[in-house]
């Protein structure tokens, strides 16, 4: 693998888009001065150490070589800072150990509410939301993909687990639940989707302890207000091989250790796997990592709805899996008679046919006997020791590739979201990193074919397509070199010879496989390509590959059984007539889903696996992508250890220092002339220079125009050269570089904040004339209304006074009539001598009233005695005698008051009595009602009343 070496840069990036004039040279030995140049500028760059670390985008970097890029990250890595701008990607490096505060939530709401997250530090959530804010902004949202690759270790998997949960909180609804079941809302279900996938997809290998063995692409669903409605999960490859056959040193799936760990007594029971229980498929599982954890798992299950019956029958399928692998063939003496098996395998074939629910002696038969068809007729063959192990290894690879396989289908069941609820979506793409071990197979050859695929998609859209826009749009650009892997790819996949067609060839043919023929007929086939090679002295037939990478030697021995993955009929027949009902329905649909198993209608592993990657290449394509590359700083993933080889190693292998080369001399944003004007024209019209509306139909030439007068009006002031180095316009675009977007965007933002403002003042100087102009409308006819209000009052006033005076006058007059048909004659009394009292009777029958001087003669009578007075009168009581006193007292009512009495009626009702005229001689006081019709009415307390015809009245209280 070659890579751009340090003289290839020139000092002709120093200055950004000054590198398009000149040209970039290759030849070392024809300019010592250029390269002694160079490495007197990098002696000293890197001679102020101390301030690498501050170098957030590599594309400041003066010269960009190898060496200072990895000096920069070097410097950024030891003062833990793990994220880096490399122009169009971050590149990411693995701290192999939790940083606080890293991924908080508040973290992500101070990048999601920045308005300029480019201005924060590098991170992971600039790119996540430079994507989020791509599908909100545009006229025309365009679906996004966030491409994470690197080799296994690098961290790919908990970067992809942090975009997640970046876009399920910021574009998470604020709404109630989706339903009240179980089930809850979809942001929840999402990241619960990868606890599960992460368990029955990830093992512990030599490189990483949570490599995932599947490549996966999720879609994030979004509706028109950006909020996550759903997600749909695609997988790739699951690496199916590990659950029989483990490297050494190396796991099974996380899922069958979380089992063994985090099982209770009554699950082990029900599994039948005892604590002392050891298994040959669950190597090492006396190593403990963060990934066994059942709990997690199983509340994962829950939330997602996968009830407790489901759970039971996937567990005891697993268990079944593990006890299956237990079971061990030995040759038999007759070759016409099955293999044997011992005692404990029989023990343990019994157990998994009971967990898989399935007969003992129907399964034994599977594994040990091979059914031939010879026209009509089944022949039945025993097989040998060898070939019962693979069929047993089938199975289990089988079921377990069908369980990964329902879960999926369950999962997007779960999160996927109607299509008619969302628009667009951003893509996660998690796959698993290039791989080099000391045995590569089948699955190697396609774990690296997918890498090669995703760095050509990156050549393709970046490094090629941008610099060939640069010609296309009249750019003065000399071309920077890169390494392109097409060559690679056409070994691959080529037409109409390659590796894939020879293996599948190979595959389809009936007839048992050889390494050595295959191996021969490669060097056949393809001599004549320079990225493969064989070892001559090798005994083992091989081939190497030479990948992006790096070589990786691939063996042939029983890749071609791989590639045609056979599954014996006679053991789907069996489980599909399981009594496990998971079981029963998985196998059923595989049968449904082929129903052709015979000859060239065999789908291959190979052909499967490369369907489904150009599937994905098709959404990449349709998509716009962002890059994030993990590199992984040290072999023996130990935290914060930094080894200059491996990361100069991955540095080459991905392109970061051609790519920082395009982005630092280019111009990495390019927008259309009417998407330019439609964005920036307001620049132009609030400006002196220009007044007048553009025409956004015109012709390209008029277009261009426009934007040079634009561009004009925002670049006054700087020269020519500057200009150049920040714009350049182009055919049908305008190509800027990232400071003359954010020039543009902060005129474009105080423009309009200067159109809000007058807009403001405008609104509210209208809203506050209407609210006095109201004001003083409501204030007069408050005052008409309260002015009318009185005037009816005081009329009502006037007309009750004068009712009230008429009716007064009207009763006075009639009481004075009834009082004077009702008094004696006032004359007659004046004539009227009073009689002669005598002594005694003056003296004991008297009372001495204070209006009058003379004692007044008071008779008792059997009803008592009425008195009364208006309003009050004291009067001097005579009175001799005990039972003329008691008669008084009783009659009168009086209270003793300091000598004084007050004049009271004792009658129950309390009713008024009259007084006819002011007596003379004795009074006859009756307590009969009075005839006066008004003698009820009590006028004003504080009326004096005078004179002896007027009526007296008193309320007694």
């Amino acid at each position: 693998m070659s890579s751009v070496d340090d003289h290839n840069v020139g000092a002709g990036y120093r200055n950004g888009g000054a590198a398009m004039k000149g040209s970039i040279d290759t030849g070392c030995s024809a300019h010592p001065s250029l390269n002694d140049s160079l490495q007197g500028e990098i002696q000293a760059f890197l001679t102020d150490e101390d301030q690498l670390h501050t170098y957030d985008d590599l594309t400041k970097v003066n010269p960009v070589t190898p060496t200072t890029v990895l000096k920069c990250l070097q410097a950024r890595y030891s003062v833990k800072v793990f994220y880096t701008h490399a122009g169009c990607t971050l590149v990411a490096l693995n701290p192999f150990q939790p940083i606080p505060d890293l991924y908080s939530l508040d973290v992500m709401k101070e990048y999601h509410c920045a308005p300029q997250p480019q201005e924060f530090k590098p991170h992971i959530f600039i790119m996540a939301e430079e994507a989020y804010r791509n599908v909100r902004g545009q006229l025309e949202p365009v679906n996004q993909s966030l491409v994470v690759s690197g080799e296994s270790g690098a961290g790919k998997t908990w970067t992809s687990r942090c975009l997640m949960n970046y876009y399920a909180t910021v574009a998470a609804s604020s709404s109630v639940l989706k339903s009240q079941d179980t089930v809850e809302r979809i942001e929840r279900r999402v990241l619960d989707s990868n606890p599960i996938m992460e368990a029955f997809g990830n093992a512990c290998t030599l490189r990483n302890n949570n490599s995932s063995r599947f490549g996966k692409y999720i879609q994030l669903q979004l509706d028109r207000c950006q909020l996550l409605v759903g997600a749909s999960v695609q997988t790739y490859l699951l690496e199916k091989t590990r659950v029989a056959c483990q490297p050494a040193s190396e796991r099974n799936f996380h899922i069958f250790y979380q089992m063994m760990k985090g099982g209770t007594d009554e699950q082990r029971k029900e599994w039948m796997m005892p604590r002392d229980q050891r298994f040959v498929w669950l190597p090492n599982c006396e190593k403990s990592i963060e990934e066994d954890s059942f709990v997690e798992t199983m509340d994962a299950m829950v939330h997602l709805g996968i009830d407790k019956e489901k759970q039971q029958q996937i567990f005891r399928i697993l268990a079944g899996i593990l006890h299956l692998g237990n079971v061990r063939f030995s040759p038999s003496t007759d070759e016409t008679q099955p293999c044997n098996l011992d005692e404990k395998s029989k023990d343990f074939l019994q157990r998994s046919a009971e967990l898989l629910h399935v007969s003992a002696e129907e399964l034994l038969t599977c594994l040990r006997v091979r059914t031939l068809k010879a026209g009509k007729q089944s022949v039945l063959k025993p097989c040998s020791q060898a070939e019962c192990s693979v069929r047993r290894d089938c199975l289990a690879k089988v079921i377990y590739a069908l369980i990964f396989d329902w879960l999926v289908t369950f999962i997007n069941n779960s999160i996927c979201a109607d299509r008619s609820t969302w628009c667009n979506f951003i893509g996660v793409l998690d796959v698993y990193g290039f791989e080099c071990f000391r045995i590569n197979n089948l699955e190697q050859l396609c774990i690296n074919y997918a890498n090669e695929k995703l760095q050509q998609h990156f050549v393709a859209h970046y490094l090629r397509a941008q610099q060939e826009e640069y010609v296309s749009e009249g750019l003065e650009w000399s071309f920077v070199k890169y390494q392109d892997n097409q060559s690679c790819l056409d070994l691959l996949e080529g037409s109409p010879i390659s590796v894939f067609s020879l293996l599948n060839e190979e595959s389809r043919l009936n007839r048992a496989s050889d390494a050595r023929t295959l191996k021969l007929r490669l060097e056949k086939e393809l001599c004549g390509n320079a990225n493969i090679s064989w070892d001559r002295f090798s005994t083992v037939p091989h081939f190497t590959v030479a990948h992006y990478a790096g070589r990786v030697s691939y063996q042939i021995e029983g890749m071609v059984e791989k590639n045609k993955d056979p599954v014996p009929p006679e053991l789907i027949s069996l489980f599909q007539e399981s009594e496990n009902l998971l079981l029963h329905q998985i196998f059923a649909d595989k049968e449904a889903q082929n129903p052709t198993t015979k000859g060239l209608g065999k789908v291959t592993v190979v052909s499967k696996f490369k369907n489904s990657l150009e599937s994905l290449m098709k959404i990449l394509h349709a998509t716009t992508p962002h890059y994030t590359r993990c590199i992984k700083p040290n072999p023996d993933c130990k935290p914060m250890t930094f080894k200059k080889e491996e990361v100069i190693m991955q540095l080459e292998a991905c392109g970061i220092v051609e790519t920082i080369h395009i982005s630092a001399a280019g111009f990495p944003i390019r927008i259309p002339f009417k998407s330019f004007i439609q964005r920036y024209g307001l620049i132009a019209r609030h400006s002196k220079s220009q007044s007048h509306s553009v025409d956004l139909e015109a012709d390209g030439s008029d277009l261009h125009t426009e934007v040079e007068k634009l561009v004009s009006a925002v670049l006054k002031g700087l020269s020519r050269e500057k200009h150049k180095s920040l714009l350049h316009c182009g055919k049908t675009k305008v190509f800027l570089t990232q400071a003359m977007l954010d020039l543009l965007e902060d005129q474009r933002k105080k423009i309009l904040s200067q159109c809000a403002f007058s807009i403001q003042c405008c609104w509210r100087r209208y809203l506050c004339r209407r609210r006095h102009a109201r004001r003083q409308s409501a204030t007069l006819i408050q005052a008409a209304v309260r002015s009318w209000l009185v005037r009816k009052q005081v009329q009502r006033w006037n007309r009750a006074a004068g009712v009230i005076q008429n009716t007064w006058r009207k009763w006075r007059d009639l009481m004075q009539s009834l009082a004077d048909a009702e008094l004696d004659d006032a004359e007659h009394l004046k004539e009227e001598d009073a009689p002669v009292m005598s002594s005694l009777v003056r003296e004991r029958g008297s009372v001495q009233l204070s209006t009058i001087q003379e004692p007044v003669t008071v008779r008792g009578w059997p009803m008592g005695l009425a008195l009364a007075s208006a309003p009050s009168i004291s009067v001097s009581l005579t009175a001799t005698g005990f039972q003329k006193m008691m008669s008084v007292m009783a009659s009168l009512n009086l209270p003793s008051r300091k000598g004084e009495y007050k004049v009271k009626t004792n009658q129950c009702t309390q009713e008024l009595a009259s007084i006819r005229a002011q007596p003379k001689g004795s009074v006859k006081l009756h307590y009969q009602r009075s005839p006066l019709l008004y003698a009820h009415r009590q006028p004003g307390l504080n009326n004096d009343v005078t004179g002896f015809n007027e009526i007296l009245l008193e309320k007694t209280l």
